[in-house]
């Protein structure tokens, strides 16, 4: 199995904005009174074509797909979250926490990537199902995948449900390494949100914040895992995290890259920066509107595309 892929789906804003349904245990979601929605909007697309704009100089295949105006979905431009793609041919739609987030799903996007990319898509596992329960995982927000080794990371929390996770790795062959990860929020530690915030896994290193797994046990499980698999672990304080410094992903390009925001970027030290460019350059570029108003940053804007081509 490969861990990193050339392409990704990406999607255009169209009425981007702060989504209060989300804000309720997103912790990194800021209301911008400074800015009209539209300026909102505005500023939104100028950072993702930007994104999009750099991604693409540099080899990256990426798919972009505009949202709608209607339903409301203001939260579009995270796909990550609702739908993932594998190499099996096989895709799966995912229960979301927030009522509007649920009609980001949109079937007409596979065919698009069917009848104008070429892509094979085998089968559709549904896990949705669990919303009836008011049970959530937020595709790979809620799960950070080692592809190569088969093994899921998931921070349990109010959107990453431990049964879904579960019956998730069942599905599709994937060791479990379930956890809590906290973050101080008004003196208290609350459980953070999703899973990719705090951690990354490339091909041959792993970027984790172990000081938000306040339970040793499980931290020295987690950092056992991850060297026991291969990789170099590049440690991140809370502070970087809070920068999104755990919003990251690898892609191939011309060669491969390590892909993050501006903020992430300028919050690592020159000694993070060395050890990671030991085996990649990095790709950033400011998502300071979308970090704030949604609370995601550059790697939740990336939906990895494995699926094989049509013969």
């Amino acid at each position: 199995m490969k861990q990193i892929t050339n392409t990704i789906l990406m999607v255009e804003p169209v009425a981007f904005r702060y989504n209060e349904q989300t804000a309720v245990n997103n912790y990194y979601q800021q209301i911008l009174d400074n800015l009209t929605p539209e300026q909102i909007q505005e500023k939104a697309l100028s950072e993702f074509t930007n994104f999009v704009n750099i991604l693409r100089e540099k080899g990256v295949d990426v798919i972009v797909i505009k949202d709608t105006v209607n339903p409301d979905t203001p939260d579009s431009i995270f796909p990550n979250n609702w739908v993932s793609f594998h190499e099996s041919g096989n895709i799966a739609l995912y229960p979301m926490c927030a009522e509007n987030r649920r009609d980001e799903r949109r079937e007409d996007i596979f065919d698009v990537l069917v009848d104008d990319y070429n892509f094979d898509i085998n089968y559709m596992k549904d896990f949705t199902e669990f919303e009836d329960h008011n049970k959530f995982l937020e595709g790979t927000g809620s799960m950070v995948l080692d592809r190569e080794n088969k093994i899921c990371y998931a921070a349990i929390s109010v959107r990453t449900d431990e049964q879904a996770v579960l019956q998730w790795c069942d599905v599709f062959d994937y060791t479990p390494v379930c956890f809590t990860a906290n973050q101080d929020v008004d003196g208290e530690r609350m459980e953070i949100y999703h899973t990719n915030v705090m951690m990354c896994i490339a091909d041959k290193y792993a970027i984790v914040c172990l000081d938000t797994i306040d339970d040793r046990e499980e931290r020295k499980w987690m950092k056992g895992s991850l060297e026991g698999s291969g990789k170099e672990i590049i440690e991140i304080t809370e502070e970087q995290k809070h920068r999104f410094a755990g919003n990251m992903l690898q892609l191939m390009g011309d060669e491969k890259y390590l892909v993050m925001s501006k903020s992430a970027h300028d919050s690592l030290t020159q000694d993070q920066i060395d050890r990671i460019e030991k085996y990649n350059p990095i790709i950033s570029r400011s998502l300071d509107t979308i970090e704030a108003c949604g609370g995601g940053s550059a790697r939740c804007m990336m939906s990895e595309i494995f699926l094989p081509k049509q013969k």
